[in-house]
């Protein structure tokens, strides 16, 4: 944790000194004001295509319960409880991230990415219940989180999504960069089949969310997205291969 805290803190800095900002969405794009579509140029004007503005970016699968039942469960150290519970919140600051700022800016990519990080929610909330942990992201309403620095990141990044809609489009890429990192992170922490098999397949889905916001970036803007956290090789490997589908098959 302290690590991925350390990462985000990392994240804060530049966010005042560049403009980089957060991902975002809320409302349909027939909903959102004149005024917070201006960003949004004649290229985007094919409804929310997937090059354009994400209309078509998969939502994740989640991982079955059937195929989670078929594997064994075994007693789990400190770090593993502390990564399943931090997931969960932190899957949750993505989705509520991209459904309040869906509300900004109307871009479609926010609304169904928004869906998938939903997903991923799901997948975590389906390790805790198995090994009896208590939800931290029980009863709380969007933008609220038990981890207080997750707390003050949500409202952080909301205000940086809010300047602009290629602000929002860069963090929702460096909040995808970020969850990588952390996934792989935990993946090493343990050894559970059923762990690793649920944070494979949100780390899948968030290589999708990174290449969906850095093409519709470049598309909508003419900025080519450096990445701020991954490796530039490990970075150029991800974008430059087609989306996954899944259990790693790319199309």
């Amino acid at each position: 944790m302290l690590r991925i805290e350390t990462k985000w803190s990392a994240f804060l800095v530049p966010a005042v000194l560049l403009p980089i900002a957060l991902a975002a969405c809320g409302v349909a794009a027939t909903s959102a004001p004149a005024a917070a579509m201006a960003p949004v140029t004649a290229a985007a004007s094919e409804e929310f295509t997937y090059g354009n503005n994400g209309e078509n970016v998969a939502i994740d699968s989640v991982v079955s319960s059937d195929a989670l039942n078929q594997l064994t469960t075994d007693i789990l150290s400190d770090a593993e409880i502390e990564g399943l519970l931090y997931m969960r919140e932190e899957e949750k600051l993505a989705r509520d991230v991209y459904l309040t700022l869906y509300e900004k800016w109307g871009m479609r990519i926010f609304q169904n990415i928004s869906g998938s990080e939903q997903t991923h929610m799901d997948a975590v909330k389906t390790l805790l219940d198995r090994y009896d942990l208590e939800d931290p992201a029980a009863g709380t309403d969007v933008g609220v989180f038990t981890n207080p620095t997750l707390q003050e990141l949500y409202d952080q990044l909301v205000d940086e999504g809010s300047q602009s809609l290629a602000d929002a489009l860069r963090v929702g890429a460096a909040i995808e960069e970020i969850d990588i990192l952390d996934l792989e992170e935990r993946i090493a922490q343990t050894d559970n089949s059923d762990i690793q098999l649920v944070y494979e397949n949100l780390m899948r889905g968030s290589r999708n969310h990174l290449r969906a916001f850095v093409s519709i970036l470049e598309r909508q803007t003419g900025e080519i997205y450096q990445p701020q956290y991954l490796s530039q090789t490990t970075y150029d490997a991800i974008v430059n291969t087609p989306r996954e589908n899944g259990r790693g098959r790319r199309s």
